[in-house]
């Protein structure tokens, strides 16, 4: 599937932006570290708090200038499907084995899902309760308990 161009009017804010993806290797898949702890000054997730407030910032201002405000004013069905583009485009490069173009792939899913929330008047501490309430329980019982929607 191919992905559509990004011109340069659509480019996301400043906080986000992200440089040409590179030329995909021909050789071995690449090898990532594993995950930074804490303790060696690994990035934190409080970067999506950041871009929470960002993105906030941007609704209402001008289309021509911000790729948030531009999302934003295209109403929840673009943000949606660029959200759902942004997703099938991260599991093609999981995949496929890419685990650098995953990474890529996996802000742009992070970016738009934010958008989403914005969009829908979702604070991240709303998610960040929901994950911490959930925490220490096992996924099969989590589902469980939740109550079972009618077919139809």
């Amino acid at each position: 599937m191919a992905k559509s161009p990004k011109s340069s009017a659509t480019k996301k804010p400043a906080a986000t932006d992200r440089t040409r993806k590179p030329a995909k290797q021909k050789t071995a898949a690449i090898k990532l570290a594993t995950a930074p702890t804490p303790e060696l000054d690994a990035p934190e997730a409080s970067v999506l708090d950041r871009l929470f407030e960002t993105v906030t910032s941007r609704k209402g201002a001008d289309p021509s200038i911000s790729h948030s405000a531009r999302l934003l004013s295209r109403g929840t069905h673009k943000i949606a499907q660029k959200f759902g583009e942004e997703a099938v485009e991260c599991l093609i490069e999981a995949v496929a084995g890419n685990p650098r173009e995953l990474i890529g792939e996996s802000a742009d899913v992070l970016y738009h899902l934010v958008v989403m929330w914005v969009n829908a008047g979702i604070n991240p501490s709303d998610v960040w309760s929901e994950l911490m309430r959930r925490e220490g329980t096992s996924g099969i019982a989590e589902k469980a308990s939740r109550p079972k929607k009618p077919l139809g």
